[in-house]
């Protein structure tokens, strides 16, 4: 079968399958989840044979050492895909939800009920945990899921897909509501990405280059982040100690993931006081400081900033360092550089927080937090299928509600309208 027909396929297997996962209780959708567990713990051999041939080819084609540890499985990897699928049988279960119903002078009464999407594609490279994550999310959201996993990972992913169909299958749900696309073509993704007939959203899960490619190509709503140009601001009124520990988790904690904190800003009015603190701790850390002309004479080991590296998502020991004049220029800056990912404040300053909140134009904003807490667990939505900074339907980490939407609904009795 070529794969232009393949797609198809899944595609129309996919809205059927759609239909009944938008109608199938809790208790089935649980159950099916609770199997999908105990069918990964009880085939983890099987996942680790195969994700030990993924890395293999992998580390013969040469893929970098970070891509092979994303996508290395082990046991104590399965042991925590079995535990997420169970978890995720504890959140809240959207679907049917009835909220704000008013009666209208009518008569009749108007709200809303929480919906399913429909059929979700989600894209996605390395890690082999994604394949089951999204699957207990996009079933426990109601929605049918097709997922296009990294070539370097197919072997784990279908073993992984068995372990979903057998749980879907134990709980009398069609195989189809979750399929993993079992060809390692290119085309495929393009195809997906332009199906709106079958798909109703994509997201893509990985590098900027596999989420420029969806977007550009995307006929169907994309669920998405390109970067993660995250920036902590240190206040005049910023604690100096609460400042020191934020910064520092917010960038050393790990330094690859999308809500790392890549700038920093500190008020001209406490720079010269805290600036070569803060630059020392980060250097203590092996962080390369690139900074403006201010911060050059108050941080010698600091190097000259870019106008690109203040857009800069480095995802490494680097950060940009800018001394500003107040939280005007500070939040100006903000929305001129930022990802609109995640920002933070450091400040006693009641009035200065609720500016910041209130005008910096990104999806996560904090006052007096690390912004590695940008994050569906730490949000609590208990699990999260990716980040958004777009401003429609989802923005932030998108849990079980952020892959459902809203229609109206009408309650009467015989009313008709004048």
């Amino acid at each position: 079968m070529d794969v232009k027909t393949y797609m198809q396929q899944v595609g129309r297997q996919a809205r059927e399958a759609s239909r009944a996962t938008a109608r199938a209780s809790t208790a089935a959708k649980n159950s099916a989840l609770l199997a999908m567990a105990a069918a990964v713990r009880a085939r983890s051999g099987e996942l680790l044979a195969a994700n030990a041939a993924d890395v293999a080819e992998a580390r013969a084609n040469g893929l970098d050492a970070a891509m092979v540890d994303r996508l290395t499985l082990t046991a104590k990897g399965v042991e925590a895909m079995a535990l997420g699928l169970e978890q995720v049988t504890a959140l809240p279960d959207p679907i049917g939800e009835i909220s704000d119903m008013k009666r209208r002078p009518s008569g009749i009464q108007v709200g809303r009920m929480r919906v399913p999407l429909g059929v979700v594609g989600i894209i996605y490279e390395a890690r082999p945990n994604v394949t089951a994550d999204a699957a207990a999310l996009c079933l426990k959201s109601g929605n049918a899921a097709i997922l296009r996993g990294g070539k370097e990972a197919i072997r784990c992913n279908q073993a992984i897909a068995a372990c979903v169909h057998a749980g879907l299958a134990a709980a009398g749900l069609p195989e189809a509501a979750v399929q993993v696309i079992e060809t390692t073509d290119r085309e495929a993704v393009g195809l997906l990405v332009a199906m709106p007939e079958y798909v109703d959203v994509i997201v893509p899960r990985g590098g900027k280059g596999l989420i420029e490619r969806v977007s550009r190509e995307a006929r169907v709503p994309v669920i998405k982040h390109l970067d993660g140009n995250c920036h902590v601001y240190v206040d005049a009124a910023a604690d100096p100690a609460k400042a020191l520990r934020i910064l520092e988790n917010s960038k050393t904690q790990r330094l690859g993931t999308c809500n790392t904190a890549e700038s920093l800003l500190i008020d001209r009015a406490v720079a010269v006081s805290l600036a070569p603190t803060l630059c020392a701790m980060l250097a203590s850390h092996g962080v390369e400081i690139r900074g403006c002309a201010e911060t050059m004479k108050l941080v010698p080991r600091a190097k000259a900033a870019t106008e690109e590296d203040f857009y800069a998502e480095y995802l490494a020991a680097i950060i940009s360092v800018k001394i500003v004049a107040g939280i005007d220029e500070a939040i100006e800056h903000i929305n001129t550089y930022s990802s609109a990912h995640t920002e933070a404040i450091v400040t006693e300053n009641y009035t200065s927080a609720m500016r910041f909140l209130r005008e910096v134009d990104s999806a996560s904003v904090m006052v007096n937090a690390s912004t590695r807490f940008a994050d569906g667990f730490e949000y609590g939505l208990g699990a999260e299928i990716g980040i958004s900074t777009d401003k429609f339907h989802a923005r932030g980490p998108v849990g079980l509600e952020g892959l459902t939407s809203q229609k109206w609904i009408v309650l009467g009795d015989g009313e008709v309208r004048a």
